[in-house]
């Protein structure tokens, strides 16, 4: 991917979620509802503070979130379904 995020904004592939439930009921593609964990591919260098003072992220690249239900944007990078979001929009960090 040749996409480089900016400022404290990561870039997300959301994770599929489970295609049955844990009583073995399959549910379709119609009723399932989008996952909100997801892999991050892609992190920006970090956010600034009012002197200017470059800011890191507390995630990187590889890391397994949940985040919220609406959060970030929908967009499609090299073929890919990704969501850009600001780190600030990330609930926690899975595992």
């Amino acid at each position: 991917m040749t996409f480089r995020p900016l400022h404290d904004r990561v870039v997300v592939k959301r994770l599929e979620s489970e295609e049955k439930t844990k009583g073995g009921i399959i549910i379709p593609d119609s009723a399932k509802e989008k996952p909100q964990e997801g892999e991050i591919i892609a992190v920006g260098p970090g956010g600034r503070d009012e002197s200017g003072k470059l800011i890191p992220l507390d995630v990187k690249a590889g890391d397994k979130i949940l985040f919220g239900k609406w959060s970030g944007t929908e967009v499609k990078i090299d073929g890919q379904d990704l969501l850009i979001m600001k780190e600030s929009d990330i609930l926690g960090v899975v595992g």
